[in-house]
């Protein structure tokens, strides 16, 4: 569980910090407006909740499809097709950026427990004199 914690704490710091560059930042809110478009034509089109609706946006961009949501209608598997093409480009390209900026801007777990000064111990004598 710490894992999952530090991981989404880095997540975040990692969105916060990249949202100052211009690149990322057009990336960051194409991908949101593509969330949002697939989300909201999946509520009108196909008439799923709103958290159906989403849930079938981000699963279909991430490529996971579970296959337990599917547009029914002809308008809906067009859409799906466009919205896969474009969103997967964008998303990718997104994530692509975001694992570039955190392993450029934040040294890893490893390499900082490697330059860490090891502490003496109690039992240890000390060296200043």
């Amino acid at each position: 569980m710490p894992a999952l914690f530090i991981f989404l704490l880095r997540l975040v710091r990692g969105i916060r910090d990249g949202l100052k560059e211009p690149e990322f930042r057009g990336l960051f809110w194409s991908v949101v407006l593509i969330l949002l478009t697939g989300t909201w034509f999946y509520h009108q089109v196909e008439g799923w909740s709103w958290l159906d609706s989403f849930y079938f946006s981000v699963i279909t961009l991430t490529t996971v499809g579970y296959g337990d949501f599917s547009p029914q209608t002809a308008v809906g598997k067009i859409f799906t097709i466009i919205y896969i093409i474009l969103g997967l480009g964008v998303l990718s390209s997104f994530l692509l950026l975001l694992a570039n900026y955190q392993s450029s801007n934040s040294p890893s777990l490893l390499s900082r427990l490697k330059n860490r000064e090891k502490r003496p111990s109690a039992n240890e004598p000390s060296t200043k004199e």
